[in-house]
């Protein structure tokens, strides 16, 4: 299951398989090398990534109604969870040979040998068969709705190599749950959807965008492509312009469903907390970009909750 690496030194093993973004250090340090190795491969150290595809799936549920599904949300997060780290898996097979390039990335499990990509493999099928249960929970036309990302998915990790905005293609990705989640409750107000996913993959880029300022140097070294070495030193700028979109679209979302401005009432804190997070970026800090972007996490909270109040009331 390991190609290079040596079980024996769980120490020397520990320190090369954290990286810089690794969050729960002890926890993960606890785990056996091999666990640990495979925890890490699919992003269990860092679950700041299954909140992000997690988010839009409840703001779906949430905005068409469906606040009485708790049982569909949790399932959500489940299969959250599980196809975020398959999609990592995925990813670092793909990029394996660039990881290595990448100081931040360099110490990933198949980039630094510890795990063969037949292991790897393995590990993305078994993760892709939680997800698979989750699917089943699922009426029909939702089921297809969520298969339809099979192929944005494996797609994504070449998006770096082909477009200076892989961000974009993340966008439409990262957010599909936001489809799958308003499909299961209703089929009804397609225009409330698209503007809803519209304003997610916007929130997307600019997320992204600050995520990625952390390897603006290694990726200009290994030509790799993204949206932060694209806006240069217009990146602020550019993030607060796609987080405007996003609130613009949201607006337009619950606008559309409600037909009332009070309901514009739910955004003010998602605006607020976006304006804080441009307000106070600093470019050229990679600490400070990873926490402001770590910070989406309570942003999805707090448009969960936007969402839940706006599609309580506005059901029409």
């Amino acid at each position: 299951m390991t190609a290079g690496g040596n079980c024996s030194t769980p120490a020397v093993v520990s320190d090369s398989l954290l990286v810089p973004d690794t969050e729960h250090r002890g926890l993960v340090s606890a785990l056996p090398p091999m666990p640990r190795a495979f925890a890490m491969l699919a992003r269990f150290d860092r679950p700041i990534g299954w909140w992000l595809l997690f988010w839009p799936c409840a703001w779906g549920v949430l905005l068409a109604g469906g606040e009485a599904r708790w049982g569909l949300i949790l399932w959500m997060l489940a299969g959250s969870i599980a196809m975020r780290g398959a999609g990592c898996v995925y990813n670092d097979i793909v990029d394996a040979d660039l990881d290595r390039k990448v100081a931040r990335t360099a110490k990933r499990p198949v980039a630094s040998g510890f795990v063969s990509p037949k292991a790897a493999w393995i590990w993305l099928l078994a993760l892709c068969c939680v997800g698979l249960v989750v699917l089943f929970q699922l009426r029909p036309k939702a089921q297809l709705v969520a298969l339809g990302s099979v192929a944005l998915v494996a797609a994504y990790p070449f998006m770096k190599r082909i477009t200076w905005w892989p961000q974009a293609w993340l966008g439409m990705v990262f957010t599909w749950g936001a489809l799958v989640g308003w499909v299961e409750i209703r089929s009804d107000h397609l225009e409330v959807l698209a503007a809803l996913y519209l304003g997610s993959i916007a929130w997307c880029i600019g997320y992204d965008t600050i995520y990625a300022i952390q390897d603006r140097e290694d990726d200009a070294l290994v030509g790799i492509r993204s949206s932060a070495l694209r806006m240069g030193t217009h990146v602020r700028g550019g993030v607060a312009g796609f987080y405007t979109m996003a609130v613009a679209f949201w607006a337009l979302a619950f606008w559309m469903l409600r037909h009332d401005w009070v309901a514009m009432v739910g955004l003010v804190p998602v605006a607020l907390h976006l304006a804080f997070q441009v307000l106070t970026l600093d470019p050229e800090d990679g600490d400070n970009a990873l926490a402001r972007f770590r910070s989406n996490r309570d942003l999805g909270l707090v448009m969960a909750l936007a969402c839940w109040v706006v599609g309580n009331a506005g059901i029409i």
